[in-house]
């Protein structure tokens, strides 16, 4: 009877102890794969690669593309904005008959109001664009000379 109970409880420790070991092993070729799967990358002795002429201009040229997507957005969403304060301010219209009652100036006074700040916003992001741009073109040129050197 006593040694059934101890050989039980010998497997229920055997089985826990092969478990942690596959596990460690699974966990310790995990960690081994993923940072050397691309040992080329880590003995590389150009390691300047940003700092070569043709990357430099990718890198800037990617900058100047995505500017010019960001501000295309930026307008468009100042247009709609713009667009839906008429259309509000229009339905206010209709409702009150054209009788230039509060309710009519007030959304006069809010579509003119909305429009100013969606002008005024669009440029704020306009000009943080630009700023994001030339901070990256600042960068590539930095790390350029620093490698060029």
């Amino acid at each position: 009877m006593k040694l059934n109970y101890f050989t039980k409880r010998l497997s229920i420790v055997g089985r826990w102890i092969a478990t942690t070991v596959f596990c460690l092993s699974a966990v310790t070729l995990v960690w081994q794969g993923a940072f050397f799967s691309n040992t080329s990358a880590m003995a590389t002795p150009t390691a300047n690669l940003i700092a070569s002429a043709g990357t430099s201009d990718q890198v800037k040229g990617k900058a100047s593309i995505d500017a010019g997507r960001a501000k295309n957005f930026i307008e468009d969403t100042k247009e709609k904005v713009k667009e839906t304060a008429n259309k509000n301010a229009a339905r206010v219209d209709e409702a009150t008959d054209d009788n230039g009652s509060f309710l009519e100036g007030k959304a006069k006074r809010d579509r003119d109001r909305i429009e100013k700040r969606a002008d005024e916003d669009a440029a704020r992001t306009e000009k943080a664009v630009d700023n994001t741009k030339n901070a990256v073109e600042s960068v590539v040129d930095n790390i350029k000379d620093v490698f060029s050197n």
